[in-house]
């Protein structure tokens, strides 16, 4: 399958610029013999903003999956172009407010993820399961951001049988615990074009790339799966983001990366015979939970606020 990510700076709620966006990356990775393409977390919505908006605002920012207006849309771009297509919105269904991920095709919804660790906004409500389901012929799942840093979370994806996880994030340059994290300074944004190596530096260095270096190649190498890593590029509310939107194969190497600053897309063919040749692959069928089923399990209180918001 010749997968496709893809990375563009959002608008702030400007659902009709965002999906405009999309339209035109889907039909690029179209085009260019894609066979699907993923976009980031809440791509439609944009999100840092909605951490200032309240009930009212978030609720006028939700929508039905999938009768709502940009669902619809998102199905219509995908009928258009003939690709499947998948990007995150605010979600509302029965009173509640979810950061969702939706798989569309031109027949329809294919698959919805809530995701599990939401904490951009106090109005999100936590979903409660994971998510597999059947794309061109591969085992499919859906982790949201936060929800990949839970080692637990990949590895459930993966024994319920996914062969590709999806990880749509909205992540990097802000700060934390871990030395040299922080944000990007605007002045490097503001003069990328003049100064490329700048902001690349930036961009690659301890505030974003090579912090998702410390985690991101792990999750696909020690479960054994593909992974499809997203993140805007640019501004997402007053947060600048590194983009670095990429492909993993099961071994834990980078297929393919966005190194644009501009909105871009990046394809990569994958196969479903390196899976059961990688070490995660067997480290899985070489587990023995009778050992440690009940301490994974045990009572614990989950917190999910990132340093730079509290």
């Amino acid at each position: 399958m010749n997968l496709s990510v893809a990375q563009f700076q959002p608008k702030d709620g400007d659902k009709e610029y965002n999906l405009s966006i999309i339209r035109k990356l889907a039909k690029m990775a179209k085009c260019n013999g894609a066979d699907l393409i993923s976009f980031h977390e809440m791509s439609i919505t944009a999100y840092t903003f909605t951490k200032n908006l309240n009930l009212a605002q978030m609720n006028g920012l939700g929508e039905e999956v999938p009768n709502g207006k940009s669902t619809q849309e998102l199905i219509g771009i995908s009928k258009d172009l003939d690709i499947p297509i998948l990007a995150g919105l605010v979600e509302k269904s029965e009173g509640k407010l979810y950061n969702t991920y939706i798989c569309v095709t031109g027949d329809g919804l294919v698959a919805r993820y809530r995701k599990i660790h939401p904490f951009i906004n106090p109005y999100l409500s936590a979903g409660d399961e994971y998510c597999v389901f059947d794309l061109l012929g591969w085992k499919c799942g859906i982790l949201i951001c936060y929800d990949n840093n839970i080692i637990e979370n990949v590895r459930a994806t993966s024994l319920l049988g996914a062969e590709l996880i999806f990880a749509p994030h909205v992540t990097g340059c802000t700060p934390s615990a871990m030395p040299h994290r922080d944000y990007v300074a605007d002045k490097y944004w503001q003069n990328r074009e003049d100064d490329p190596v700048s902001l690349r530096m930036e961009f690659d260095g301890p505030k974003g790339r090579r912090w998702l270096m410390r985690w991101l190649p792990a999750r696909a190498y020690d479960n054994g799966v593909y992974y499809a890593f997203t993140n805007p590029i640019g501004y997402d509310g007053e947060h600048l983001k590194n983009g670095n939107s990429m492909i993993i194969d099961p071994y834990g190497e980078i297929l393919s990366e966005i190194k644009s600053f501009n909105d871009n897309i990046t394809i990569s063919k994958i196969i479903k015979e390196k899976i059961q040749l990688s070490g995660g692959w067997r480290y899985k069928n070489a587990r023995r939970p009778d050992l440690y089923k009940e301490i994974i399990g045990g009572n614990h209180k989950s917190d999910t606020r990132p340093i730079w918001m509290k």
